[in-house]
């Protein structure tokens, strides 16, 4: 445990976006796993919708720097990819 005022408040800077990555990562790791349920299943229209919100996800996780920017430009290929496959 910390003895420094300022690492005591450190202590509490880290935990609390700590709990924002982990909220910001499970999102995105839910909305592929609905995506590829989605299109495994064969329906397009919801494959479609659901790759939208799939790719906005990953899009806010970069932005707010919670992943790299080249991970979220692969997760994003890698889900059009599947998407394509499946059309």
């Amino acid at each position: 445990m910390p003895n420094i005022k300022s690492a005591k408040k450190r202590v509490k800077y880290i935990a609390k976006h700590t709990a924002r990555n982990t909220a910001v990562r499970s999102s995105v790791k839910t909305a592929i796993k609905r995506f590829r349920s989605v299109a495994e299943s064969g329906d397009m229209d919801q494959a479609q919708e659901q790759f939208k919100k799939a790719v906005s996800a990953i899009d806010k996780a970069a932005k707010k720097g919670v992943i790299h920017k080249n991970t979220a430009a692969r997760k994003k290929s890698r889900l059009a990819k599947a998407l394509n496959v499946t059309d």
